[in-house]
């Protein structure tokens, strides 16, 4: 585990390669429950603050965690994503270190939603709202992982590849049940029908972000897995205000 913890959060555990967080890959969404906890405080300071900014500093607390790694995923996406040309060309976009208009509507569309249903969820009840918020960390990663067990790298030298590699294994039984069910049981305390949309939103997300992915870049890479989980975070979010 601290060798997921070392690669995809910036918690102070000791390093680990590309292949020990590999080999762990399967216990993926256990990483959210680490990551959502700095926006808990936040989120309780609902009770002294006003609701939406209480919700902007516990999502600014969750994507700090993750140290903004996957927020650089959902820029490049946005950018290739507004090319037009061929696949090629646009998995060089992926990799260009400049943002442009489509990384930055990217950036509104998924975090300005996913900021403004949680705010609404601060506001009915703080205690609630933390729910939701650890629903939503472990969701995005359990989505993330559900790419990885069904996507192909779009390219051999991606930083995925160690990762896709692993969940063809024999833990991939046990990755995909995780990642199906451990949303799933966290939402349940919310009451209502929290749990099933957990249960849904997850692989729905997933298999439209690799049929996106397989159409406009021929694969997945490791922009498109963490794109994939900052969307699925902003669904669950807005499904769990709606409800």
């Amino acid at each position: 585990m601290y060798a997921l913890l070392s690669f995809f959060t910036i918690l102070p555990v000791r390093g680990a390669t590309l292949e020990d967080a590999a080999r762990s890959i399967h216990l993926l969404p256990l990483v959210g429950i680490f990551t959502a906890l700095p926006g808990v405080f936040f989120v309780l300071s609902g009770y002294a603050l006003p609701s939406g900014v209480a919700a902007t500093l516990a999502l600014g607390a969750v994507l700090l965690a993750a140290g903004f790694h996957h927020a650089d995923g959902v820029m490049d996406v946005g950018d290739a994503l507004m090319v037009r040309g061929t696949q090629a060309r646009r998995r060089e976009v992926l990799t260009d270190a400049r943002v442009g208009v489509g990384g930055v509507g990217a950036l509104f569309l998924v975090y300005a939603p996913a900021l403004a249903a949680l705010a609404a969820l601060v506001a009915v009840s703080p205690v609630r709202a933390v729910l939701a918020l650890l629903v939503s960390e472990v969701a995005a990663r359990s989505a993330m992982l559900l790419a990885l067990a069904f996507g192909e790298p779009a390219e051999k030298t991606s930083s995925a590849v160690p990762f896709v590699r692993a969940m063809r294994g024999p833990k991939r039984g046990l990755g995909l049940l995780v990642s199906l069910a451990l949303p799933t049981l966290l939402a349940l305390p919310l009451g209502g029908f929290s749990g099933l949309a957990a249960l849904f939103v997850v692989p729905l997300v997933a298999l439209a972000a690799l049929r996106t992915a397989n159409t406009a870049f021929g694969g997945i890479g490791g922009d498109v897995v963490g794109a994939t989980g900052e969307l699925t975070r902003a669904v669950v979010l807005i499904t769990l205000s709606a409800l």
